[in-house]
């Protein structure tokens, strides 16, 4: 595995990404997570679909809650489409905070058990063992066509460029 220290900062202080480092028109790698109700979930079983997966560091902060319930709301709108939401937050804490929030359009996954995902897609913080912010975008032949990994973990991915590209799609 790969470690990338400074790509990323969290309240400006350099971390260390570990994991692969992946480029736009490779396959994606298949990842296991767990679902809600602590059953596997495996990307493989969902290719065919445009996927998109919005990755957080715990919705329990204010910019991951904004970006699940951005994204939640605008995966409506796009057919063949399926939103994935995934952190390293525990499924009970993520069951609760869908029913709370009224998440209804994403498929809400943890990746606290295995890290399988952060490691897969070079999203792991080393030092807090959490996912970094971004967005992934997935053709529906299984092709990495977008990959934005946000710079400070403080900060909202673009929006506008990930869903603009999804629409090309």
């Amino acid at each position: 595995m790969e470690k990338r220290k400074g790509l990323v900062t969290m309240k400006g202080n350099p971390v260390t990404l570990v994991g692969n480092t992946l480029t736009e028109g490779q396959m994606a790698q298949d990842f296991m997570a767990l679902n809600l109700d602590l059953t596997p979930f495996h990307l493989r079983e969902n290719l065919g679909k445009k996927i998109i997966i919005s990755v957080a560091s715990s919705l329990d902060t204010d910019v991951c809650d904004l970006q699940t319930m951005h994204f939640n709301s605008e995966a409506a709108s796009f057919d063949n489409t399926l939103l994935i939401s995934i952190s390293m937050d525990l499924p009970f804490a993520l069951k609760r905070y869908c029913a709370a929030k009224g998440i209804d359009n994403a498929v809400v996954l943890s990746d606290h058990r295995e890290a399988d995902f952060g490691l897969k897609y070079g999203f792991l913080v080393e030092e807090f063992r959490l996912l970094a912010r971004g967005v992934v975008i997935i053709d529906q032949k299984g092709v990495l066509r977008y990959i934005q990994i946000v710079p400070e973990i403080g900060q909202q991915p673009d929006y506008e460029e990930a869903l603009s590209l999804l629409k090309q799609l």
